[in-house]
């Protein structure tokens, strides 16, 4: 298409296309189209029914002293054109692919009429004739004159773009206006859907590099793997995450050869302003992401400090079957089933095996036992003691790694430990989140801890885990409300569904909104798989009221403890068992069951301070020698 010829509006099924103005539009509605994609359906609608070469897409739309991967560019361009015009390569119904060939637009194409030139330069002369004579008796001056005529050579020059200056001037615009972005899953381009585990291992840490930066928002890996084989446009996904800019590429491995494709595009405009490709051998991948991670920042021109700038170039080569198995660790650690994370402890200790100086190996080991011993899947205290053991190596090994640190603040450690963790990592959400929850909320800077919370979500806005956290520590917080609007924005089922709803029945209780807090209550219990006792509390509240069902249900919890405790396995929630204790008055059980939570080092032991339930054993000398053993001010 020669895009110097006169403008014109074609029509296809529902859809408009104004050649000129480069809008598209469905049923009246703009659709949003810009930049490539439009132009490359520009190009497919001015030869409807023909092939449209690769080449000659190229040579149109990506000049040869354009800094842009081709095929990547090309790819990501037919994407959001088909995404936009809900087409798919499978079944197109507008856009086919001829493979090795080209495009072809293979939908019906009809010419919406358009004023002819004649009438257009006629209504133009009229709106001459008609402006105010005062309008040409003031003559510029010669400021203006020479003002106008620089500014024309600069626009020629960059309508020209001689030198490249359009694309250097865009994308310098572009850069300094871009502080946040997120890294889309990346594309698994071997075609083996076998090999996912590597572009999420791949994606993952180009996530955690960036990440490495302060002056940058990185969104994290939860929240970013939620748009993996999404059909939204790349402005509705940083509208909905709250970024400037999205990273999306596609990576692939073949044997020991590791190949990445990556592209820097802005929100607001969809207008790529960059895009690279890199080549390494396995053993390199390390260095490989971190080059991208790099080559990203400085191309935003984000500030970088030297600090940073040393983690960023800190790597070694890995055994190659290490890597592997690692990011075959990781990749089943997130499916947190019982067994997958069997399998990522496993896949964790054959990376050890492989190359047992490989820091990220340990980490993952870490977390594979704290996730299995946090979940009741494994002995508390020996899954603990492991955990501790492998972040203790993990740290020894690389002391940059931010989730190391993590765990072993999870695994008993001090505070120090949390606040390392954010230095290394100022995109770490889970850092931010115990920061607040378990570090600041416990000393009573409770306003702090909630605004270390809701930084976390905005880093991590769409994992279900951090903001039922949050609900939790507006719990404790006592900003009911607010607590309520997190929670409901989880849905069911989940891993915390059961202890979700039996916070929200302690909110609604609290304030005074009994029906609704029976309903949680019992639902709470549906969770946990006591259907029978649901049943009982729910007749109950029938036959004799409010204060008699709650009575029914805290004694049916005790008894769900004490049979667990029986068997050899202390619950989790073994101080919501002291705290249904407290609330029945049985104040030598409450502190019975909180002594067993203290020595297990049960979470949230450390929140009971905050925690109503314990009102009525407050006073109690015991208490308050509870507190000073764990260190908690009074």
């Amino acid at each position: 298409m020669d895009l110097s010829a006169p403008a014109r509006k074609v029509r296809f099924d529902p859809f408009e296309a104004d050649l000129c103005s480069g809008e598209l539009r469905k049923h009246g509605l703009k659709i949003k189209l810009h930049g490539q994609p439009f132009q490359v359906l520009a190009l497919l609608l001015e030869h409807p029914g023909e092939i449209v070469t690769r080449a000659e897409l190229r040579q149109k739309l990506w000049p040869a002293d354009t800094f842009v991967d081709f095929d990547v560019g090309l790819n990501s361009a037919i994407k959001r054109l088909r995404d936009a015009l809900g087409d798919t390569a499978e079944k197109p119904r507008y856009v086919e692919t001829v493979p090795r060939r080209g495009y072809r637009f293979i939908a019906t194409v009809e010419s919406i009429p358009t004023a002819p030139p004649d009438e257009l330069t006629v209504h133009t002369e009229r709106a001459i004739e008609q402006l105010p004579e005062a309008s040409t008796r003031h003559r510029p001056t010669k400021v203006w004159i020479v003002a106008g005529a620089l500014g024309a050579i600069l626009a020629l020059l960059v309508g020209l773009n001689v030198g490249g200056l359009r694309q250097r001037f865009f994308r310098a615009s572009a850069a300094s206006r871009i502080q946040s972005l997120a890294v889309l899953p990346l594309e698994n381009m071997s075609g083996d859907p076998s090999q996912e585990y590597f572009a999420d291992g791949m994606t993952e840490a180009l996530i955690t590099d960036l990440g490495k930066i302060a002056g940058l928002r990185v969104i994290s890996r939860t929240s970013a793997m939620h748009y993996k084989g999404t059909r939204k446009t790349l402005p509705e996904i940083a509208r909905e995450l709250n970024v400037d800019a999205v990273v999306e590429g596609a990576v692939l491995r073949s044997g020991n050869q590791v190949r990445i494709t990556a592209q820097l595009v802005e929100a607001s405009s969809d207008r790529h302003l960059w895009a690279e490709s890199y080549e390494r051998d396995l053993r390199d991948v390390l260095a490989l992401q971190s080059e991208v991670a790099r080559d990203i920042a400085g191309e935003i021109r984000v500030k970088v400090t030297p600090q940073e700038q040393a983690r960023l170039a800190h790597s070694r080569p890995i055994d190659p079957e290490a890597q592997e198995a690692y990011m075959k660790g990781r990749y089943e650690l997130y499916r947190n089933t019982r067994e997958s994370l069997e399998k990522s402890l496993a896949y964790f200790q054959q990376a050890i095996q492989k190359d047992p100086d490989f820091a990220q190996a340990w980490a993952g080991l870490s977390d594979a036992y704290a996730f299995l011993g946090g979940n009741g899947l494994r002995p508390r205290q020996d899954s603990r003691l492991k955990q501790k053991e492998a972040a203790l190596k993990a740290v020894e090994l690389d002391d940059t790694l931010s989730d190391a640190h993590i765990s072993l603040f999870d695994a008993g450690l001090g505070h120090e430990e949390i606040e390392r963790a954010i230095l290394l990592d100022p995109n770490n959400a889970r850092a931010h989140l115990y920061h607040g929850r378990y570090l600041l909320i416990f000393v009573g800077r409770t306003n702090e801890a909630i605004a270390e919370v809701k930084h976390a979500l905005q880093l991590d806005p769409l994992n279900p885990q951090l903001r039922n956290n949050a609900g939790v520590t507006l719990y404790y917080a006592r900003r009911y409300d607010e607590a309520m609007e997190q929670f409901h924005q989880v849905p069911d089922p989940d891993v915390a569904s059961r202890r979700r709803h039996r916070i929200l029945a302690e909110i609604y209780d609290r304030k005074g909104m009994e029906k609704e807090a029976m309903a949680e209550y019992v639902t709470s219990l549906k969770f946990g798989g006591e259907e029978d006792l649901a049943a009982s509390v729910q007749r109950r509240y029938v036959s004799a009221g409010y204060s008699e069902a709650k009575h029914d249900f805290l004694w049916g919890e005790i008894r769900e403890g004490e049979k667990r405790a029986k068997a050899g396995t202390l619950p989790e929630n073994a101080v919501w068992i002291a705290g249904d204790y407290a609330i029945l008055g049985e104040k030598d059980k409450a502190f019975e069951w909180l002594d067993k939570a203290f020595q297990d080092e049960n979470r949230g032991i450390h929140l009971i301070n905050l925690d109503d339930r314990f009102a009525g054993v407050q006073s109690d000398p015991r208490f308050h020698d509870l507190l000073r053993r764990m260190g908690i001010p009074t």
